[in-house]
């Protein structure tokens, strides 16, 4: 069938028709997301868009019977617990009085997996692994499955525990019976996990028996009936290249499908999941711009020649929505979510929910066991933090269960919509615009005092910044008055192979290019002030946030660096940090450069060797405990800017790591921000 362009823009305020080659031949489903009236009022405090979310998470249980909640609370850690929909009882099923409940999961209809993730790093107990938990819905029959660095969190666990090093696959498993997928390192080399065993972990007795599989493994394929079927090995002294493999259904025998390197370039085409009919799938950007969906047949070990789904603007990574009999759908993120249904039930039960929830995007998950009317709704949109519902498909009733914020007011939020800006070299960068609560564009355009802009850098830098939906710091920064830009500069993902391609070893040169390109077309739209701009962001996004400085001065009067990267040598050469000795050989040379064949490009590229040419007033704040960006690049960077720059100012946060997950430190660092930008954007 023939397809028509996606539209450039898909906002809350314009239903958009996509026609798109799909599974049946099912239509995008269409939903309009209506304006929330502009309500002009104070400022919410920091508080409001930073501190724990009252409901973190929810989770549909197979049978369709219990929701698991992560709850929250501002003086105790997140909580887990479930609700029985017969009853609309909620009870608290775990927790623990320092960590936060992290991931949790069913693990089948009647018991969840759970880990921790560490709350209070103050108390200087650096437990270095999340653990591995399992409890009845009902809270019974607590076990600890895997310990946390050799201590147990609750005295009424059972001890009997693997190694913390064991470690569940979140998204592998039917959600059948006792035992789950895990996998645990078989060998360690220059600081990376290169390959793995493979276990089956049984949630009520801690045991696990290891699966079949070869040597020197590191990912793998399961299909809807807990069978492995294909597998990604690692070969080389190194493990620099790999291999795939299918596992042959008639003679029991791997087959290796295709060799290939680390290399980002020419990344070959391998399946990604076999649904509940047997159907394998895989997407491909092979002989185009854009990744899409195509069926994938192990037997040739080649995709369909003509894609399933595919979009020219955006990549498709599904998430797939099955039952344990069929496959429903899948979420895709475009400029925004969308769900194609290929289940004519499941589109039907869509339109009718969003019927009754207009004014947010609904994700609709139904249960495993298609047998019960229940459904889980999570609503959300660019102005309102997600809230969820149970939506009963007889009774046509949808029951609020609660949401992240509460608190929050989506009339005093600001819009967020997709723009297109054209980069100096006519490459088109797709870019977020948020406006201040009750600004639309026509009328920032035509003020007389024009808007002061904050270009937000995201971090990576080689993955998507963001979609759309409520994100606390833009909206803190927009109910402060100012319009934020997001850009997807060249080197993000999600947004066809070209896009990617042209970031390559363009670390403060085109990359940077292009944050400056769209905070002159924000300035020339007559959006911004030209002389009200700021640039921040957070790990490479801080690293941007310091080249701006060194680059475009004139353009960006201050900035904000979080965690950011100041040396280019530095992150090949820091030993203490996280990064992967197989990264720094090949990715990263590939991505960034190589330190001594690049040397004048990465000595130009460094804000720590261009600090004398940062003159703008300058944030700086680091964690005591980041092992990505070390402190160092914090601390060395100040010491060279403050000797030339009364403006620099320095926060070091002591507990915190590669990004701040304490509620203290992230209210505190945004009144910092907020402070800063009032300051010198006055």
């Amino acid at each position: 069938m023939p397809h028509e362009p996606l539209s450039l823009h898909l906002t809350r305020r314009q239903a958009t028709r996509f026609t798109l080659a799909g599974l049946l031949g099912s239509p995008w489903a269409v939903q309009t997301l209506q304006a929330q009236p502009a309500k002009p009022a104070e400022p919410l405090p920091a508080s409001a868009f930073f501190r724990h979310d009252a409901i973190g998470g929810a989770a549909l249980s197979p049978a369709g019977t219990h929701v698991a909640l992560k709850v929250g609370s501002a003086d105790k850690p997140d909580r887990l617990a479930v609700l029985d929909l017969a009853t609309m009882k909620l009870t608290l099923v775990a927790g623990d009085r320092d960590n936060d409940v992290g991931r949790f999961r069913w693990s089948d209809d009647q018991r969840l997996i759970y880990d921790f993730f560490e709350a209070d790093k103050a108390r200087g107990d650096r437990r270095r692994a999340p653990g591995l938990f399992a409890v009845d819905a009902d809270g019974r029959n607590a076990m600890q499955l895997v310990l946390r660095d050799h201590v147990g969190v609750r005295d009424d666990v059972v001890l009997r525990q693997q190694p913390w090093n064991t470690f569940a696959l979140w998204d592998e498993g039917s959600q059948r019976g006792d035992e789950i997928w895990a996998q645990r390192p078989e060998g360690i080399e220059d600081k990376r996990l290169d390959w793995f065993a493979l276990l089956r972990l049984n949630t009520r007795t801690a045991r696990v028996r290891e699966v079949d599989a070869p040597r020197r493994s590191f990912s793998w394929l399961v299909d809807a009936e807990d069978r492995l079927r294909a597998v990604w090995v690692a070969q080389g002294e190194r493990g620099e290249r790999g291999s795939f493999r299918i596992l042959d259904r008639v003679d029991g025998q791997w087959r290796e499908v295709v060799e290939y390197g680390r290399g980002l370039i020419e990344a070959p085409t391998m399946p990604s999941h076999i649904a509940p009919d047997g159907r394998w799938f895989a997407v491909s950007d092979k002989g185009r711009d854009t990744r899409a969906l195509f069926e994938y047949d192990p037997a040739t070990g080649r995709p369909a020649e003509k894609p399933l789904l595919e979009s020219p603007h955006f990549d498709l990574e599904p998430d797939f929505v099955e039952s344990d009999r069929q496959l429903l759908g899948v979420r895709l993120d475009l400029d925004a979510e969308v769900t194609q249904w290929f289940d004519e039930g499941m589109r039907a039960v869509q339109e009718r929910i969003d019927r009754l929830l207009p004014a947010t995007s609904n994700r609709v998950t139904p249960p495993r066991r298609d047998d019960s009317p229940w459904l889980l709704v999570e609503a959300f949109a660019d102005v309102q933090p997600a809230r969820w519902f149970v939506f009963h498909r007889g009774t046509g009733k949808l029951t609020a269960i609660g949401g992240r914020r509460p608190e929050i007011d989506p009339a005093r939020m600001g819009t967020m919509d997709l723009v297109r800006i054209r980069a100096r070299d006519g490459l088109e960068i797709p870019t977020y615009l948020t406006l201040p609560p009750g600004v639309t564009l026509d009328a920032a355009k035509a003020a007389a005092g024009k808007l002061p802009l904050v270009v937000d850098v995201h971090g990576g830098p080689n993955v998507r910044g963001a979609t759309w939906g409520w994100q606390p710091h833009v909206q803190f920064l927009a109910s402060r008055g100012y319009a934020v830009l997001q850009p997807e500069f060249r080197g993000s993902t999600g947004f066809g192979r070209k896009h990617f391609l042209a970031g390559l070893k363009q670390w403060g040169l085109a990359m940077q290019d292009d944050l400056a390109d769209v905070a002159r077309w924000a300035i020339a739209q007559g959006i911004a002030d030209g002389k009200r701009v700021a640039i921040h962001g957070a790990s490479y996004g801080g690293y941007a946030a310091l080249m701006g400085l060194v680059k475009d001065g004139d353009l960006f009067r201050c900035a904000v660096c979080q965690v950011g990267v100041s040396d280019l040598d530095l992150l090949f050469s820091a030993h203490w940090s996280d990064m992967g000795e197989l990264d720094k050989r090949y990715s990263m040379r590939e991505r960034i450069g190589d330190p001594q064949a690049d040397r004048e490009r990465f000595d130009a590229t460094s804000p720590l060797k261009q600090a004398a040419r940062i003159k703008n007033p300058l944030l700086l704040g680091y964690g005591g405990y980041d092992e990505r960006v070390p402190i160092e690049h914090g601390k060395r960077l100040y010491d060279a800017v403050r000797r030339h720059n009364p403006n620099v100012e320095w926060v070091e946060y002591k507990a915190e790591g590669h990004g701040w997950d304490l509620d203290e430190t992230r209210i505190d660092w945004a009144g910092r921000v907020e402070r800063f930008l009032a300051r010198h954007l006055a």
